[in-house]
């Protein structure tokens, strides 16, 4: 196929059209596909040919897509998954087995640090965590069992940006698998395969998506790795609805424009924070004080949608700013098309103890705004008389 601009593939991707001839791709709203005949079903079931067979397993919309954000990705082939958290999980559990080690970067999500942390200690399976401001103490830390590298970057909240020239180095030394979570950036803004990272994993709950209405993840990578995947996938079950996969491939459409929009209201914003004496610090990875600003400008296209800020006060002044906010709205959800604020140490994060939100740049004042597409006049409106407040 033509070489074509990102743009273009995430709009004019989609599905072959039906004698139909639907402009826009329809819903498959079935649970399952009939067969030709006994022998097309025996050779579905074989894989011996393509085609669907069974909702959980692939649906044209599904299917629809993870090939565009694969194509978007750079990568071999993908799945989707019912959720963002589906995606991380099933990612690391459908390669890793009893006794594998884990070598994480120290901040991921809390629900993926819970992972790491509670869920897979029941199977066996270990972990260490990495600093990412000690790169020299990564390499030390890999096990003779250590399976896979799983990072985010940049990460949330704290939006540090790790290395993926460097990662993808290591991994290969060492014939680790490096999965990066990709969810900050979006395909648009990085594209860690790139780098040499053999999965890259979504929660398109966020900036896919793009205006809070539907769940769902993606797990992108190597045609072998994903096989392996597929298979834990297809037996377990966290399939992505065909409703949301359709929003999802639609929301593709507007990706770009939207994230040019969501850097450019963010920069801003994050350049305004640096001038407020309420403010005591502000993370946004294209500003130049961001200490992985030249790291940042070399593996992103832009600087991202989330601006992560201290407030003076510490906690109490998160909390009278959290509640002093008019228009931005207050939830634990981001990457939508509203100004979303969330103090990540009593709500995304609080399951950590303090020592561990610390370790990773979580402190008491820590505010989290996903910026979205109102005007930054209004935006910054709002939030100049909440710091007022606190």
């Amino acid at each position: 196929m033509e070489e074509r601009n990102f743009e273009t593939d995430a709009i004019r991707a989609q599905s072959e059209r039906s004698e139909n001839k639907e402009h826009s791709v329809p819903l498959y709203l079935t649970s399952s596909f009939v067969f030709e005949s006994a022998e097309h079903a025996r050779a579905l079931f074989a894989d011996e040919v393509q085609g669907n067979i069974y909702t959980r397993y692939s649906n044209p919309n599904s299917n629809e897509f993870i090939e565009k954000m694969c194509l978007l990705e750079g990568t071999e082939d993908g799945i989707a998954t019912a959720s963002g958290m589906a995606a991380m999980y099933v990612s690391m559990a459908a390669l890793l087995k009893s006794g594998d080690h884990i070598l994480a970067s120290r901040s991921v999500f809390g629900s993926t640090h819970q992972i790491l942390n509670t869920l897979f200690p029941r199977f066996n399976i270990s972990y260490t965590y990495a600093n990412i401001d000690d790169p020299a103490s990564w390499e030390s830390k890999i096990q003779k069992n250590t399976k896979m590298i799983f990072v985010e970057t940049p990460s949330n909240p704290a939006l540090d940006i790790l290395d993926l020239e460097w990662l993808g180095k290591l991994a290969a030394k060492h014939k680790l698998i490096l999965n990066v979570d990709n969810c900050f950036a979006t395909p648009y803004l990085q594209n860690p395969a790139k780098w040499g990272a053999h999965l890259v994993t979504h929660s398109a709950t966020k900036f896919i998506d793009g205006q809070g209405r539907v769940i769902g993840g993606a797990i992108l990578g190597t045609k072998e790795l994903i096989k392996e995947v597929r298979f834990f996938a297809r037996h377990t079950g966290p399939a992505m609805s065909p409703f949301n996969a359709w929003v999802l491939s639609k929301s593709l459409e507007t990706l770009a424009v939207r994230m040019e929009q969501h850097c450019k209201n963010a920069h801003a914003l994050a350049t305004y924070l640096e001038s407020n004496p309420q403010v005591e610090k502000v993370k946004y990875p294209f500003l130049a004080s961001h200490p992985q600003y030249q790291l940042a400008k070399k593996q992103m296209r832009l600087g991202g949608g989330v601006v992560s800020f201290e407030i003076k006060g510490g906690i109490d002044g998160g909390r009278k700013f959290l509640n002093a906010i008019k228009m931005l709205s207050h939830s634990a959800n981001l990457g939508d098309t509203r100004s979303i604020a969330t103090h990540p140490a009593s709500t995304t994060h609080s399951k950590l103890s303090e020592e561990e939100r610390l370790a990773v740049g979580i402190t008491p004042g820590l505010v989290r705004i996903s910026v979205g597409l109102e005007s930054i006049d209004d935006i910054i409106k709002d939030v100049e008389q909440a710091l007022i407040v606190s």
